[in-house]
């Protein structure tokens, strides 16, 4: 689940959240998943030109072992064209890294 909030002061940039319950696994499991979610938003930051706050809560449904960079932009990467799409030409194309 992806929560998204724009924010009025500009030149800020990109805020991200990470909630990860207990429910996804042990405390290694749940790092692994900050750390794939948090790189896949490194990489796109700069993409992301309006000032963002946005609140990931991975799905009860996930497998932490399952999670990568590829099941992260499978998931995440349409969100952010919708994103692109509502701002007009508020990022470049999703899906070129930065």
């Amino acid at each position: 689940m992806l929560f998204v909030l724009e924010r009025d002061a500009a030149g800020e940039g990109l805020r991200l959240g990470l909630t990860v319950s207990r429910k996804v696994g042990r405390a290694v499991v749940r790092n692994r998943v900050r750390r794939v979610l948090r790189e896949f938003f490194r990489l796109r930051q700069a993409m992301i030109v309006r000032p963002l706050d946005i609140v990931v809560v991975p799905k009860r449904n996930l497998d932490p072992k399952r999670m990568d960079m590829a099941l992260a932009e499978q998931e995440f990467l349409p969100v952010l064209e919708r994103l692109a799409r509502e701002a007009g030409d508020g990022m470049t194309d999703a899906r070129s890294p930065c």
